[in-house]
């Protein structure tokens, strides 16, 4: 069934899923969570049919706010019971002053006593948990890997961080995080470096090397590779490398020393299985706070120029200003009175001498290194 409501308000909504519900003859609600999806017009499509298929495992109220840019205040919405999913979805459009107070239409459509979660799938607020609709949450997801700058994105994150975010970027590192305990489980020998190869940019990629710097205390780099996503992971032994590659995106090879490979599925994910796995969680993930926070650490660190003092730039300067003194060119007017004659063709041979007498005073003393 689908309602389709123009110019309405919060209350209007709420009486037209509960017709919707008895309608369709199941007045009981049985929806474990709110999921609200912040998007674009050009993306709620997408977006839907991925709450759909994490509705399956998670029947929830599905609210999807699609904020627009007119400056015409309206709130039109569209109520779908049973069209597709097991939950309740609505679709609320909003222009205008609407579209800057949010909150106060999407608050009385929150399901009672269950939790809230917040989907950004594209671009995001800086703070999640300080966003006006981030505030009703108890959990916030966002995904770096769709914005233009994924690194840069991720140390927004990193810098506001509060409990309950959490990001795709890492939800997409599972599979590969289990392997690779898996992996030291089965060949337990100390690791002496790693490296992590990935596409150019590859948030996941930093995350799961800031991942394995921590659990394993040693330098991990991330090497660029041409894709698709993460291509490998090497960890070196004193045996040889514990490797995973997975060059095309769907098969891994596992290799570890003394045993044959072993080919393993490890196939990119898409979005709905990221959402659903998201979804099963309602803690905070202290994992990923910490990976986060490490990769930002080693993102922010100062480079040798960026270490050089005040003190050492001022004294760079003061010596570059005596220098340019003293290699000023000195006129005649000066030259004659320094050495106390005449401009006479006679007496500027004698100046000359007092020239030649002085260049050997000026020469650096034996052993002392040139500039």
């Amino acid at each position: 069934m689908i309602i389709n409501l123009t110019d309405t308000n919060s209350a209007e909504i709420s009486s037209a899923m509960l017709r919707a519900r008895r309608s369709a003859g199941s007045p009981a609600m049985g929806m474990v969570l709110t999921l609200i999806i912040v998007c674009a017009e050009s993306d709620y499509a997408e977006v839907l049919d991925a709450s759909r298929a994490a509705g399956h495992e998670h029947p929830s109220r599905i609210l999807v706010v699609v904020a627009g840019t007119a400056r015409k205040p309206s709130l039109n919405a569209q109520v779908r019971i049973s069209e597709g999913v097991t939950g309740e979805v609505v679709i609320i459009r909003m222009r205008g002053a609407v579209a800057r107070h949010p909150a106060s239409v999407i608050r009385p459509l929150l399901l009672p006593d269950s939790p809230v979660v917040v989907w950004w799938p594209h671009a995001a607020p800086a703070n999640p948990a300080g966003d006006e609709i981030g505030q009703m949450a108890s959990r916030r997801i966002t995904d770096a890997s769709s914005m233009a700058r994924p690194l840069s994105a991720l140390e927004v994150r990193a810098a506001n961080y509060a409990e309950g975010d959490t990001d795709l970027s890492w939800t997409r590192l599972t599979p590969w995080r289990a392997l690779l305990a898996a992996a030291l489980d089965q060949y337990p020998a100390k690791i002496k470096s790693a490296a992590v190869q990935a596409e150019g940019s590859n948030g996941s990629a930093c995350l799961l090397a800031a991942w394995l710097q921590n659990r394993l205390k040693v330098d991990v780099t991330v090497v660029p590779s041409d894709g698709p996503g993460i291509t490998a992971v090497r960890m070196a032994t004193a045996a040889g490398d514990i490797a995973i590659t997975r060059p095309d995106g769907l098969l891994a090879s596992y290799t570890v020393p003394g045993q044959p490979n072993r080919l393993v599925a490890l196939k990119r994910r898409e979005i709905p299985g990221l959402l659903t796995e998201e979804l099963r969680r309602m803690d905070a993930d202290d994992i990923f706070e910490t990976a986060l926070q490490t990769f930002r650490k080693h993102r922010r660190k100062p480079t040798a120029a960026a270490t050089k003092s005040p003190a050492t730039k001022t004294g760079a300067k003061k010596t570059g200003a005596k220098k340019a003194t003293a290699d000023k060119p000195v006129g005649k007017k000066a030259a004659t009175k320094r050495t106390g004659t005449k401009r006479t063709g006679t007496k500027r041979t004698g100046t000359k001498r007092t020239g030649a007498k002085k260049a050997p005073a000026q020469k650096a003393p034996t052993g002392t290194p040139s500039a």
